[in-house]
């Protein structure tokens, strides 16, 4: 009997029943490992697994066909020299973040907008201020979007319908895109776009080309009005550099839910840089019903593909990384 290993920590009865329902049509059984640890001994017996296993242990699934990764970013999972042998089909999760991802997107930036960060200063010192800061709107606000996959397009199209005046989507080649995006950009274009941005949302994965991305000269080009708000990777992000202009009020404002490293040091600079929303890497993950009902459709979409002898619809590129 062909077998299939469940390695996550989320699944809920539903979920098994509706894996267990594709996997039986197709001659396939189905163990769970609900604690998230594939133990050695046994990870040799599966030619299927989904979830999000240690990387160092897929050299011990020798039977090992198709790995689906239960999450979106896969940067660390695409060496081939990680697999017991070539051909190990690679497929992720990008489609399911979109919606969770989006709302904290939107969460933090209206946070900066509105400037929650001084209004909740004041809360905690039980200080009724009759100061009022000044507020911003998404509505009439040049919003630039590096990354215009499921998360970048989740997030333009709420944009959009809070009044954007332009939202520019920012890619690797230039090609159709989401109604919500004004206009499409390549990332040889970015240094000329980044002068007219009020709002720069980041959804980028980690690739060759991403790797500091936002540099500090980069950084130079945004008006004292902009805010930055990364959930991609942080390796995107030249971190000193934006911490030097945020405390200088070179720009406004900042959000980052990810980090070079993580979890981020107690004694980082960052904690202390003003300005600055850090959220630990919680964007995305299992959070909503949602999104852990999508991750399992989409495995489920792909499980029938792979026994039909079908492409994969989620297969990654490994050149690309996404």
């Amino acid at each position: 009997m062909k077998k299939i290993a469940v390695v996550e920590k989320f699944f809920e009865s539903h979920h098994q029943q509706q894996i267990e329902t594709v996997a039986g049509k197709h001659g396939y059984t189905v163990d769970y490992y609900l604690d998230g640890v594939l133990p050695k001994e046994r990870a040799g017996e599966y030619e299927i697994v989904y979830g999000m296993p240690d990387r160092t242990a897929l050299k011990d699934m020798t039977q090992l066909k198709w790995f689906c990764a239960s999450f979106a970013g896969v940067d660390r999972y695409v060496d081939e020299a990680l697999y017991p042998h070539e051909g190990v089909l690679l497929s992720n999760s990008a489609g399911a973040y979109g919606v969770t991802i989006a709302e904290h997107i939107m969460m933090v930036t209206l946070m900066l907008l509105r400037q929650m960060p001084t209004v909740q200063e004041w809360m905690r010192r039980h200080d009724w201020s009759n100061e009022k800061p000044p507020m911003r709107s998404v509505c009439g606000s040049r919003v630039t979007v590096l990354g215009t996959g499921d998360i970048g397009t989740s997030f333009a199209q709420r944009a959009k319908a809070m009044g954007a005046k332009s939202i520019c989507g920012v890619r690797r080649t230039i090609k159709p895109a989401d109604p919500a995006f004004d206009r499409i950009v390549t990332l040889s274009d970015l240094d000329s776009v980044l002068p007219e941005t009020d709002i720069l949302v980041m959804a980028l994965p980690s690739t060759g080309e991403t790797v500091g991305v936002l540099s500090c000269e980069r950084i130079a080009l945004l008006p004292p009005q902009a805010i930055v708000v990364n959930v991609g990777r942080g390796t995107a992000v030249d971190q000193e550099a934006l911490a030097e202009a945020l405390n200088a009020g070179r720009i406004a404002g900042a959000a980052l839910d990810v980090f070079v490293p993580e979890p981020l040091p107690r004694d980082h600079f960052l904690w202390e840089t003003k300005n600055l929303l850090i959220t630990p890497h919680v964007a995305g993950n299992m959070s909503l019903g949602y999104t852990r009902d999508k991750d399992v459709d989409m495995f489920c979409e792909d499980l029938e593909n792979f026994a039909a002898g079908r492409p994969l619809a989620h297969l990654v590129n490994r050149k690309l990384g996404y």
